[in-house]
């Protein structure tokens, strides 16, 4: 098994590396990388292809071949959008989520796997009632939902999210419907739950994470309840950032930045409560991803402010991370395995 990291190479990261992954303690050794693509602040993998946003203004997305040196697969291809910081694979094209431009963008992708230009860029419209943050959309997280019908995109600036159709031919995004969210929430990244009939949608400006009900014959998200991620009273200023969904639905992490730490939910058997039941340190500081291991045994944390990735076994009766090492990593963005 192989793990691929992003790093902000403005901030003195390398890049995109690779990994190799020890399957008896989880330890990753960096094999070596590339900073062929600017600030990757994202990553992707999927049918063989390695994908990279590049959070820049002007935009890009890339392709690379994965190994334990990862190699571009041509040179980056604008997204017709500024300061992408997530992309997913849906319906035959690329698509990235644009922070700075407030927009999403589909790319088609060759039978090669490399992408083509923008075939469509749907703009968000809205703000919200935090000045500094929320004058106009920020797009932060787009993904299909787990029916394969849907393309799902998280706004932190109009506290809402999108459900679109996409149309596999041409690239078109449509919007279905627009989910408000409470004002000021600042939702960052969305997870779905293995039943797909459930996701969690995680508030940036607001350290909460809110549990909504999924309809995907409807393309219809419902919130149901939020729930805290810190405690009352706390003085530390808190920004949640990546939420990952146990394979077998029993527990939901949140990594939280400022805190630095992950927090701990279990999951009721339908999916549709939560409970907060631990917090523990994230291993450094400002956790900006999270992700679990293929056999969703182990939990690594991106800290992005002390550049390293630690790594975590986690307790199956209890859903709780326990540190088991760390390996540095200069200003890490994220990790995906594959």
């Amino acid at each position: 098994m192989r793990a691929y990291l992003g790093s902000f190479t403005s901030a003195g990261g390398r890049g995109v590396l690779a990994a190799d992954v020890d399957p008896a303690t989880g330890a990753l050794t960096v094999t070596g990388g590339t900073d062929a693509v600017a600030d990757p602040s994202y990553l992707a993998l999927a049918d063989g292809v390695l994908y990279a946003v590049s959070e820049t203004a002007p935009g890009a997305v890339a392709a690379l071949a994965p190994g334990p040196e990862p190699r571009p697969l041509g040179a980056p291809v604008p997204v017709d959008g500024a300061g992408p910081t997530h992309l997913a694979l849906a319906g035959g094209h690329l698509l990235t989520a644009n922070y700075t431009s407030g927009s999403v963008s589909a790319l088609p992708l060759a039978e090669d796997g490399t992408p083509g230009p923008a075939a469509a860029v749907l703009r968000h419209e809205g703000s919200g009632p935090v000045a500094d943050r929320q004058a106009e959309p920020h797009a932060h997280q787009v993904l299909p939902d787990p029916s394969g019908r849907w393309a799902v995109s998280v706004d932190l600036g109009t506290d809402s999210v999108r459900v679109c159709a996409l149309d596999p031919v041409t690239g078109a995004l449509s919007l279905h419907r627009e989910i408000a969210l409470r004002p000021g929430y600042g939702p960052r990244h969305l997870a779905f739950h293995p039943d797909g009939g459930h996701a969690y949608v995680v508030g940036e400006l607001e350290p909460a994470v809110t549990v909504c009900r999924w309809d995907a014959d409807r393309g219809e998200l419902t919130p149901l309840a939020e729930i805290p991620l810190v405690g009352t009273g706390s003085a530390t200023p808190a920004h949640p950032s990546a939420v990952v969904v146990a394979p077998d639905g029993r527990f939901l992490w949140v990594a939280v930045r400022g805190t630095d730490t992950i927090a701990v939910l279990v999951l009721s058997p339908e999916g549709d409560e939560a409970i907060r039941s631990a917090t523990v340190p994230c291993g450094g500081a400002w956790p900006r991803d999270l992700a679990l291991d293929p056999s969703g045994r182990r939990l690594y944390a991106a800290n992005e402010r002390s550049g390293d990735v630690t790594w975590f076994d986690v307790d199956r009766e209890t859903g709780r991370p326990v540190r088991a090492g760390s390996v540095p990593v200069p200003a890490v963005t994220c990790v995906v395995f594959g």
